[in-house]
C-alpha cells in the first residue's frame, strides 16, 4: 500500500461534493492541441472541456506554455489553434466560453518578450507564469518588479508545487507583499504531486493566501482526480473564503 493511498484513507472527506459552478471560470489548463504538453487533438480537447463543464465551470481560460526552448508558442498559435477547438464544440452544441492566455516560463527570453511583445493575459491584465522546479531564477523579483511597471498583474502558478520553498514559508508571504497573486492546482489538494504539496496548499489555504485556483488540466487523468479533489474539506474552506478572483473573470 503506497504513502499515497493511506494518506487518502485517514483524509476526512466531505459527504456532500465541492459545487465548482461556484468558481465559474478555470484559471490554468492546457487544452489547445498539439501545441505543448496538454491535449493531444481537437478530440482530447473537446472530450476534456465536456468534462470540465459537467463538473460546474462555465469559462474555461486555456494556458498553453511558452517557453524560450521547448514549447515555442506565440499568440497566434495560441488563439489560431483555440479557433479551432471553439469550431469543433459549436459542431457539438456545447456551450462553453472558451478564452486563451498562457503560461509563460520565467527563462533567459521571458524578459526580451516583455521587452518587446505584447504578451498573452486573462482578465484585469493578470499574467501567469512559473519558474523551474530545481531552483528560483535569481532575477525572478526583478522580472516580477518589471512586468508591474510594465501594467501587468502578475500571478505565480502553483507556487505550491515548488519544493524548495516548502521549508521557508516566509517567501509565499513576501510574494503577497510584493503584489503577487498566487495561483493553486485544484490536484494539489489530492497529494497527486506530493503528500508536502497537498500540505503546503492546505497552509496557503488557512492563510487565505490563494487568489485563484486552476485546473492545470493537461489529460482526462487530471479531470478524474478533480472529480475525487471536489470531496476535500479545504477545497470547500477555499471556496468560501471570499479571495479567490476566478468568478470575477
Amino acid at each position: 500500500m503506497g504513502l499515497f493511498t493511506i494518506f487518502k484513507k485517514k483524509a476526512k472527506r466531505l459527504s456532500i461534493p465541492v459545487d465548482l459552478g461556484l468558481l465559474n471560470t478555470d484559471v490554468h489548463s492546457h487544452l489547445v492541441p498539439a501545441i505543448d504538453d496538454g491535449s493531444k487533438s481537437v478530440d482530447d480537447s473537446v472530450n476534456m472541456i465536456t468534462q470540465l463543464h459537467s463538473l460546474g465551470y462555465k469559462k474555461l481560460i486555456t494556458t498553453p506554455h511558452i517557453m524560450g526552448d521547448g514549447y515555442r508558442n506565440t499568440p497566434d498559435t495560441i488563439l489560431g489553434g483555440l479557433e479551432k477547438v471553439k469550431s469543433s464544440l459549436a459542431d457539438n452544441l456545447l456551450n462553453v466560453e472558451m478564452a486563451g492566455a498562457a503560461e509563460y516560463y520565467l527563462d533567459y527570453d521571458f524578459e526580451r518578450k516583455l521587452d518587446n511583445e505584447k504578451l498573452l493575459t486573462f482578465g484585469k491584465n493578470y499574467l501567469l507564469f512559473e519558474i523551474s522546479y530545481m531552483n528560483p531564477p535569481d532575477n525572478l523579483y526583478h522580472v516580477i518588479f518589471k512586468m508591474q511597471t510594465l501594467g501587468y498583474k502578475p500571478v505565480l502558478a502553483h507556487p505550491e508545487r515548488y519544493n524548495f520553498w516548502h521549508k521557508e514559508f516566509d517567501k509565499y508571504d513576501a510574494f503577497i507583499d510584493k503584489g503577487v497573486l498566487l495561483q493553486m492546482n485544484i490536484n494539489s489538494l489530492s497529494g497527486y504531486y506530493s503528500i508536502s504539496t497537498k500540505k503546503i496548499a492546505e497552509q496557503m489555504i488557512d492563510k487565505k493566501m490563494i487568489s485563484f485556483v486552476g485546473s492545470d488540466c493537461h489529460h482526462m487523468g487530471h479531470v478524474n482526480l478533480m472529480k475525487e479533489v471536489v470531496f476535500e474539506p479545504h477545497l470547500q474552506q477555499l471556496i468560501e473564503s471570499g479571495n479567490l478572483l476566478n468568478n470575477t473573470l
